[in-house]
């Protein structure tokens, strides 16, 4: 009962089509079907040319992952695996909203809501492994998936650190590993396409720089 009702909490708070709403709403575009497609913080400053309208996604989505994770935590304080898998059910559910024909955002802001709830280490860790690959390749996405595989990297070498410093205690090193990797997961599987125009580009370049 504990596993369906944590689940089914972060899969209802995720799926709130928070970017959707707020375009349809205020600027009459459907967000799916306009800028990139993606359901998300940047691509609603793309598509309703509003910052304002932008962050206030951005700042929704991460209060999605932080309710899914605290709500969990308060009706189990003892339990580290109940509002991990709040925080993990409410990423899918975003990325993969069942209210957009399973189309949604690629879940950073989600995820980090959750994360630092529960464990703000490695949200943290994520942000400066992003700020570094940022200032080198300029490009946000290579810089989202950079910082989403090194995490995981800096997780397996740092788990000690990771248990130490979480605010909901994992049951054991690795269900902390578990619960992260999932989430990273499905955050770099929501970067494959982004990933597949980067190289593309790079070998359009090449071709013209040969020619």
């Amino acid at each position: 009962m504990e596993f369906l009702l944590s689940t089914s909490i972060g899969y209802i708070l995720g799926s709130i089509p928070t970017a959707f709403l707020l375009v349809k709403n205020f600027r009459g575009i459907d967000i799916t079907k306009d800028g990139s497609g993606n359901v998300g913080a940047l691509n609603t400053i793309r598509t309703s040319k509003s910052k304002l309208i932008g962050v206030s996604v951005l700042l929704i989505d991460a209060l999605k992952g932080v309710l899914s994770a605290y709500l969990l935590h308060l009706l189990f304080p003892e339990s580290f695996i109940f509002p991990a898998l709040a925080m993990l059910f409410a990423v899918f559910a975003h990325c993969f909203n069942p209210w957009l024909s399973f189309k949604g955002g690629r879940g950073l802001a989600v995820a980090a809501g959750g994360g630092f709830v529960i464990f703000p280490y490695i949200v943290l860790g994520w942000i400066l492994l992003w700020v570094i690959f940022y200032l080198m390749k300029r490009n946000h996405h290579i810089a989202n998936i950079a910082a989403t595989i090194f995490t995981l990297l800096l997780l397996f070498n740092t788990v000690d650190i990771a248990m130490k410093y979480s605010s909901i205690k994992p049951d054991s090193s690795s269900s902390l590993i578990a619960i992260v990797a999932a989430v990273l997961m499905i955050i770099f599987i929501k970067h494959i396409e982004p990933l597949k125009e980067i190289i593309e580009k790079q070998k359009s370049s090449r071709v013209i720089k040969n020619d």
